[in-house]
This record gives structure tokens, sequence and C-alpha cells, in this order.
């Protein structure tokens, strides 16, 4: 089937809003038949690929989709809950590229793809830099575990007080206690992106060392996870680098996280307004 360009193109700018505090975005149901979909329901199916792949890509979906609903007629008085979504630039760009008619191919151009991927992540604040590689950390620490786990650790706490130990050069109560950090708060949530990039390299690098020279044995994992930690250390001593028992505590990632949150509600009404 041919598609016009240029109409499309023009129903997309057509159908564009822009909120109050002067940030673009479209509505999943106006864009729907733009992007040659028939039903809702089709079109629903893309908008959950897109919010797959924006989590796999390290974005947070809830950033760029915002879910909205309205109760509409359907006869006799009665009403129903219409779903919609809000959709940023960032957004309706994944559902052109996860879409599967000649329409969002068009729309891939209109919405300038690698600029604005670019441009976002220019945007990000450190705080939200900070949020995404603590994420980051979560995820290879949990494949950290299922490595160990497979070379035979069974006591996992002392497997990760080595690796501490390598990098820091001191035990887990010392590094507390230099940072004065609380026993009740994670290590990993006081961390600032330096010394949590410092640790996801470490954890990646065991993890991979594990695997590929096939170590097995509880104790010949632990001592593995201190010596990757040593040498990691030993090469921010040659770049001049900043120890990481050095770098000050920052705040809880809890408390970013529930910042953050307040601050999309807050965004997410003013587009919606």
């Amino acid at each position: 089937m041919d598609v016009d360009l240029s109409s499309i193109i023009n129903k997309l700018e057509a159908s564009k809003k822009v909120s109050k505090n002067g940030g673009e975005y479209w509505m999943g149901r106006d864009i729907q038949g733009v992007l040659g979909y028939a039903t809702w329901e089709k079109f629903m199916n893309v908008i959950d690929r897109s919010m797959i792949a924006c989590n796999s890509s390290g974005y947070h979906a809830e950033d760029h989709f915002h879910q909205a609903g309205k109760m509409v007629a359907i006869g006799s008085g009665a009403q129903r809950q219409r779903v919609d979504y809000f959709l940023d630039r960032y957004a309706c760009y994944l559902i052109a590229m996860n879409g599967d008619t000649p329409e969002t191919g068009i729309a891939q151009t209109y919405f300038a793809v690698q600029t604005r991927r670019q441009e976002m992540q220019d945007k990000l604040t450190a705080d939200e830099k900070r949020i995404q590689l603590r994420d980051r950390v979560k995820d290879v620490n949990k494949k950290l575990g299922d490595a160990a786990k497979g070379a035979g650790v069974q006591n996992y706490p002392f497997f990760q007080a080595a690796g501490y130990k390598g990098l820091y050069d001191m035990g887990i109560p010392d590094i507390r206690a230099k940072k004065n950090i609380a026993p009740k708060d994670n290590l990993l949530d006081r961390m600032g992106r330096t010394e949590l990039a410092m640790n996801e390299f470490r954890i990646t690098q065991t993890e991979d060392k594990l695997i590929k020279e096939k170590i097995h044995g509880e104790q010949n994992a632990i001592d593995t996870h201190r010596e990757v930690g040593r040498q990691i250390r030993d090469t921010i001593k040659k770049i001049g680098g900043t120890m990481p028992e050095d770098l000050p505590a920052e705040p809880p990632i809890k408390e970013l996280i529930v910042k953050r949150n307040k601050m999309l509600k807050t965004n997410s009404k003013a587009v919606k307004g």
C-alpha cells in the first residue's frame, strides 16, 4: 500500500499538543489511525512492545508513557472507561520503531529519532543518572549471585564481603564507619555515580571470571572476588583516581526516587491540564 509521506507528517504535526510547561506530547488514540492501526487493541500491542523496549534501553517507561482514561457513554445511560496514553516524543519514536505498518516507517523520520534520544540523555539530571546506574548495579549483582551459586558459594555474605575488601582495602563495617552510613542502609544505595561505576566493574568482572575460568569451590570464588576488587583498586591508583573509601556517601537512593516520582506526578498533571 502506498502511503502519502506529507499527509502522515502533517497529521502527526497537527495532533501534537504542548503542555503548560512547554513539553510536547501526543495522545495514543489521536495517532493510532495516523500510524495505520484500525483498532485500539492492535495499537495497544505496539505500545506494550514499545514500553518493554524503553525499559530495556535503560529508561523508565513510566517517564514517557502516561496512561490515562476517561468515562464514555456506551448506550442506555451506561458508561465505561476508555484507556488512552499521553506519549512524549521518545515514546512515539519507540512506537514507530516497534510498529509494523508502512506509516510507522515514515513516523520514524518525523520523530527525529537519534537526535532526540541523545538530547534526552543529555537532559538527564545527575540524580536521574545515579538512579539508572544503581538499577544497573542491582541487575548485575543478581547475575553475580547466580554465577557464585554455580561456583559452589553457599555463604554469600562472605563472598560479597571479599569483593568489598579487595576494592576498599577494608571490611564493610569499616567502610560504613568511615562514611558514616547506618547499618540499616544498603551500601550501594548510598554511593554516588563514580563509586557505583567502580562497583559495577567489580561485579561484572567477577561474574565473567567465575564463568569463563569455570572456578569451582566456595573459597576459590571468594578469593577470585577479592582479587578482582584488588586489581580494580590498583588500576584506580595508577590513573590517579580517588579511592572508593574516600568518596563521600550520597543521599539514599530511595529519597531520590520519591523526589523523582513526585516530579513525574506533577508533570503528568501539567500535561493533562
